[in-house]
Parts: C-alpha cells; sequence; structure tokens
C-alpha cells in the first residue's frame, strides 16, 4: 500500500486544485442528503516513511470534525452515515528548498449508509488520496512553513471536501440522494 501511497505523493501537486476553504458559499447539490453517523476509525493506519508524528486520535478529531463542519450544513430530509477509514499519511519534515521539497498526503476510504433503505450505497469503500492544498506557502512544501498540526488540518479539511467532490459525481451520476422512491 505505501508504494502505491508515494506513486500518488508525485503527482499530488496535480490534484492539490480543490479549494476546502468554500464554507462560506452555499453548499454545493446533493440533493435530500443530510448527514447521520460520522465514523472515523484507524484500524490499519501507517504513518508513511519520514513522516512527522501524529496521534490516531488527533487524526479522528480532525477529520471527524472536518466532515461535520462540511456535511452538516446539508439540510435534506433522508439520513445517509458515513464510515471513514483512515488508511496511510505522511506529514512533511523540514527539507531543503527545491531538492527535498516536502508534501504531505493522507489516504482515506469510505462507505456511505442510505438510512432508510438500511444499506451501502458503495459495496467497496471508495479510495480518496488527500494532498495539502497549494498556496504561497505550500509551493515548496508544507515541511518547510508549517507545524504538523497546520499540516493535518489542512489534510482534514482537503479530505472533507474531496469526499464532498466524489458524493458529487456520484449524485449525478447514480443519483444517490434524489427524492424518489427508489433513491
Amino acid at each position: 500500500m505505501l508504494r502505491r501511497f508515494f506513486m500518488f505523493a508525485v503527482l499530488g501537486a496535480l490534484a492539490a486544485c480543490t479549494n476546502p476553504n468554500d464554507l462560506d458559499e452555499p453548499a454545493v447539490d446533493l440533493g435530500n442528503f443530510r448527514l447521520g453517523h460520522n465514523i472515523v476509525v484507524t484500524p490499519n493506519f501507517e504513518k508513511g516513511p519520514l513522516s512527522r508524528e501524529k496521534s490516531d486520535e488527533a487524526w479522528i478529531e480532525a477529520v471527524t470534525a472536518r466532515i461535520a463542519e462540511r456535511f452538516e450544513r446539508y439540510e435534506g430530509e433522508k439520513l445517509y452515515h458515513f464510515g471513514v477509514s483512515l488508511e496511510g499519511y505522511v506529514l512533511a519534515q523540514p527539507g531543503i528548498p527545491i531538492v527535498g521539497s516536502p508534501k504531505s498526503a493522507l489516504i482515506l476510504r469510505i462507505t456511505v449508509w442510505d438510512d432508510a433503505a438500511n444499506k451501502k450505497l458503495n459495496e467497496k469503500a471508495h479510495q480518496i488520496v488527500v494532498f495539502e492544498q497549494l498556496s504561497g506557502g505550500q509551493v515548496i512544501g508544507s515541511g518547510l512553513t508549517q507545524s504538523a498540526d497546520e499540516q493535518l488540518e489542512n489534510l482534514s479539511k482537503n479530505a472533507a471536501k474531496m469526499i464532498e467532490l466524489w458524493l458529487v459525481r456520484q449524485n449525478a451520476g447514480e443519483g444517490w440522494f434524489a427524492d424518489t422512491p427508489e433513491g
């Protein structure tokens, strides 16, 4: 798994184009969605090589809080529950600018449960690889400009945003949150 993790990390700069700081704007359309349970676990959580250390509890708390912040804005009438498993992370350490431009990343898997239908919407957990948001401070890597707590917060916000973007795609394609007898 870690080999895939670092393969994705190489592509990280390309994927870090999401803006998780849009909570003051209207929520994107998720139909009749309302967040029920928001469960984040770490049964197989691995720290990547050369990563700063953060406890599983700190990760669970941060990711749970950012998911709640993003999804409790939705006021639909149908409950959906999230099961999120954190799989691996790297919190970049300070390095040598340009030569070693440390970047941070997080891997998670999510399953969405439809409360009314009493079933999973995705049988196989969906994997998301989350990278730090690029800004003036992170162009050279967050390991040079941010504390481990700041990196964790940044990745947690990005994780919630990436989950939202994935749910928007599922709702458009499969109508997961439509307000119909079968949806």
